[in-house]
């Protein structure tokens, strides 16, 4: 059996591989790679553990031949992938949910209170050298605890977040889904806000998880980012296009919005110009499941996948079609 892994990812995924007796190939190259680089590493796989990086689509799969029976996408997302085109020739496809609710909520509380209290514009501050003694009203955020928070998708991670939240900051939880969760408003006093507009008008601080599809991208566009308060914070640490990164940059210029903190990027790499520039904004590289523990246990996952697939059984994570 041939497995291809189309990025290094930590050791502890490919050694269970290794141990299954499988032929591991780990691509050479330390970047996403191109089409035509995917198609020909490819060929001749028994399966391919993939990153949320990689464009897969049907002509991918059939440039692959036929030996490929399942595609392990190293994410719990999986927009990446055009699911009913690799359906439709018989691959079936994984990916590694659960193992990153726990990082991903911590790096959201994480993004939120950097911007609140203005961690990173204190840190650039204070590395210029412009620091000269205590001031009463130097660099004053604003407090987390006992404000509103609104989550916009109530997955494992939305969920988990409002559990920092009211257990951690007393904070109010509102949030918005397609249907309501009963248990979640008992157990955290939530409550269920069934338009997103309502949502968005109530909230100081505005945390995102949903998936990217069709009806998702760009839900936070211009429009909606003036139905915010102009005190309050938008934080994503779903999927970059879900937010209009053009809309969300004029409106953190013009004082729409007081704040942001995203870990996703709508072009990544590329970020929207003009954002960097800007105090009111934190930014991280698309690293909110990016600690030793999560990455180790997403290769775990990823592995366990391919080897109940390969040896004839269902895997336990697999994607909808």
């Amino acid at each position: 059996m041939k497995i291809f892994v189309t990025r290094n990812i930590p050791d502890r995924g490919i050694n269970m591989l290794k141990e299954k007796g499988y032929g591991v190939e780990v691509s050479p190259h330390d970047r996403v790679l191109t089409r035509d680089e995917l198609i020909q590493m490819g060929k001749g796989s028994d399966a391919v553990l993939s990153q949320l990086t990689d464009k897969i689509d049907g002509s991918v799969v059939d440039g692959w031949g036929d030996s490929v029976k399942i595609i392990a996408n190293y994410a719990v997302g999986y927009d990446n992938l055009n699911v009913k085109e690799i359906a439709e020739r018989g691959v079936v496809m994984t990916n590694t949910p659960d193992v990153l609710t726990e990082t991903v909520a911590e790096h959201t509380f994480a993004l939120m209170l950097a911007i609140a209290h203005r961690i990173a514009e204190s840190d650039k501050f204070s590395r210029a050298g412009k620091y000269h003694g205590w001031e009463p009203e130097l660099l004053l955020g604003t407090d987390v605890s006992h404000k509103t928070l609104g989550v916009i998708g109530l997955g494992r991670i939305g969920s988990r977040v409002a559990h920092h939240a009211v257990k951690g900051f007393d904070m109010n939880v509102i949030y918005h889904d397609l249907k309501r969760n009963d248990a979640f408003e008992k157990e955290f006093n939530a409550v269920y806000k069934e338009k997103l507009e309502d949502l968005l008008s109530e909230a100081d601080f505005i945390s995102i998880h949903v998936p990217l599809l069709p009806t998702t991208r760009h839900l936070i566009n211009a429009e909606r980012l003036k139905l915010m308060k102009p005190t309050a914070y938008l934080i994503n640490t779903s999927r970059g296009p879900i937010v209009d990164e053009t809309a969300l940059r004029d409106a953190l210029k013009t004082g729409v919005i007081k704040g942001a903190a995203i870990d996703v990027w709508e072009n990544e790499p590329n970020l929207t110009p003009g954002l960097a520039e800007l105090d009111n904004i934190v930014i991280t590289p698309h690293t909110a499941s990016a600690t030793e523990e999560t990455r180790q246990r997403m290769g775990e996952v990823a592995a366990k996948n391919i080897i109940e697939a390969l040896e004839g059984r269902t895997p336990p994570n697999l994607v909808k079609v």
